[in-house]
């Protein structure tokens, strides 16, 4: 069982490298748009970290779909991301994402990771947007109801289930009423990849962890069904939209907005 768990992540991570190679024939341009806002590239190393690729084009294509995916999502919604007054990336990184808001005044911009390196990067080369580092177990360094928005692109896919309990809720404390919260999870599109016995599991509408014990990495997997996120995950927070397989820069990874009461 070990060992096809492990064949499953070694495959996801095999069509991630061959999505870059893909993503880097149609993004040449990228690397300019980036430059000339002129914010710095990371080094290879942390976008390893990141990414499990030192591939700069992949990271910075992946990086400019998520944030268009994002804004797509909200403006559909009826959500103006300039309007809003503060804005949340949690597990940012190298601020893949974040980088892209840089010219979008309005908002305060504020990311947060556990990883201190990330963050320590972030906060010398991204000065548009403010930095914490936060605990794996929480809770953020942020009062209660600070954000209009909060997204988590990737995030819940590497937390194991009680933390992801810890976490959401921790979110929905930052939140302002009315804020919205746009997560990503792997959905329908990666339970052929799990285990028989896993995929049953998953049809049922449980939640699928493989290797927990190394949350917060890219060894840890987290699988989501779409009742689960509605009917547990989510406690209590409106399921806003919802987007199967919706999370450009995440590929194949389902997209929802919520909405805090």
């Amino acid at each position: 069982m070990q060992a096809e768990r492990l064949g499953t992540l070694t495959r996801a991570a095999n069509k991630v490298k061959r999505w870059s190679v893909r993503a880097r024939e149609r993004a040449q341009s990228v690397p300019i748009r980036a430059a000339n806002r002129g914010l710095p590239i990371p080094p290879g190393r942390l976008l390893h970290k990141v990414g499990n690729t030192e591939d700069i084009a992949w990271v910075l294509s992946a990086g400019s779909e998520g944030a268009n995916s994002l804004l797509e999502t909200l403006a559909r919604n009826g959500v103006a991301i300039e309007r809003l007054g503060a804005v949340l990336d949690f597990g940012c990184g190298i601020g893949r994402v974040l980088r892209y808001f840089a010219a979008v005044s309005g908002p305060a911009w504020h990311g947060t990771d556990y990883n201190p390196e990330l963050i320590a990067w972030c906060a010398a080369n991204l000065p548009f947007a403010r930095f914490q580092v936060n605990g794996l177990d929480g809770p953020l360094a942020y009062e209660s109801e600070s954000f209009d928005l909060v997204y988590a692109l990737s995030v819940f896919t590497h937390l194991d289930e009680p933390n992801q309990f810890a976490w959401i809720d921790e979110l929905t404390r930052v939140l302002k009423p009315g804020g919205h919260l746009f997560l990503t999870t792997h959905g329908e599109h990666y339970r052929p990849k799990l285990a028989p016995a896993d995929q049953e599991r998953f049809r049922q509408g449980q939640l699928i962890v493989l290797q927990g014990d190394r949350e917060g990495s890219n060894d840890c997997a987290a699988f989501h069904p779409e009742p689960y996120v509605r009917n547990t995950l989510a406690r209590g927070l409106a399921v806003v939209d919802f987007l199967p397989e919706g999370a450009r820069g995440n590929p194949r990874q389902d997209a929802y907005l919520l909405r805090k009461a």
